[in-house]
């Protein structure tokens, strides 16, 4: 079948064999060592979001350039995920396939995913720290750090529906980005695969769960630190769970429904391997 694609690619067909292989084997890493994948992730994402953050501060880049230019490095992050190796929440809902196939059960999706999230908010917070001790948003005369607090603030004023759509919309196009790197044999192939889902998330303004992991708490270290900039005071730890309750249900039904389960209809359904 690959030969119908032209290259040395993985099939459609072939990347949902593989998701469903490997989803049966994330659900069933030892505890410990889900957690600390699990807090690499986090810390990846962070260090991401973080660069994503330095690029858009320049104030001399137009809209769509910022947007675009800040949503191909904040790629980093998943890269780190993927290649380097780490389990992210986001990325770890495509378990839906493997869940719906009858390989793994619903205890060991759901242990994934709740220890997956808990580990994923340990590394981006913990980033966030680190990297809020390092001086890093001083740079460009501070405009770093007010640039943070304006994405902290804004995440927290959302609307819950809204906060619900944007995340929906935001991992349909990460899982879309694992998806296409399984269909990768070299590390360069899974980079192409990567940036464009990943910037066009980013660049849209949608909701990442473990991103506002970093974002929100960084803004929270930050807001007495800078000027007067709209909506700052609503960055507290209730805004935070107020914006995280309906991005990580949005990241949950976008990637386990629009992308796993109907996936997994097309190509799993009826079929035993």
């Amino acid at each position: 079948m690959p030969e119908l694609f032209g290259s040395d690619a993985f099939s459609p067909q072939q990347i949902a064999e593989r998701v469903e292989r490997v989803g049966v084997a994330k659900a069933r890493l030892p505890l410990l060592s889900l957690i600390m994948l699990g807090i690499l992730a986090g810390a990846f994402i962070g260090l991401g979001a973080m660069y994503f953050t330095l690029v858009t501060s320049d104030p001399t880049l137009g809209f769509a350039t910022g947007r675009v230019l800040g949503g191909l490095v904040f790629s980093l992050g998943l890269l780190l995920v993927v290649v380097a190796g780490a389990e992210l929440f986001t990325g770890n809902n495509l378990l839906a396939m493997a869940w719906a196939d009858g390989k793994v059960s619903t205890y060991e999706v759901l242990r994934n995913w709740v220890v997956v999230c808990a580990a994923n908010f340990v590394g981006a917070t913990g980033i966030a720290v680190m990297v809020y001790l390092s001086g890093h948003m001083d740079m460009n005369h501070a405009a770093v750090a007010e640039q943070y607090v304006k994405i902290a603030a804004a995440k927290c004023t959302l609307p819950w529906w809204t906060a619900f759509v944007s995340g929906v919309l935001c991992n349909i196009l990460v899982c879309l980005a694992v998806w296409m790197a399984f269909a990768g044999r070299s590390v360069v192939d899974k980079a192409v695969a990567i940036v464009f889902p990943i910037s066009a998330f980013v660049a849209a303004g949608f909701e990442h769960s473990i991103a506002n992991m970093y974002f929100i708490p960084m803004g929270l270290m930050l807001k007495a630190d800078v000027p007067e900039v709209p909506g700052m005071h609503a960055i507290t730890w209730e805004s935070m769970i107020t914006n995280l309750v309906p991005v990580i249900g949005g990241n949950l039904v976008g990637g386990s429904v629009f992308v796993a389960l109907v996936y997994y209809t097309i190509y799993r359904r009826g079929m035993r391997t």
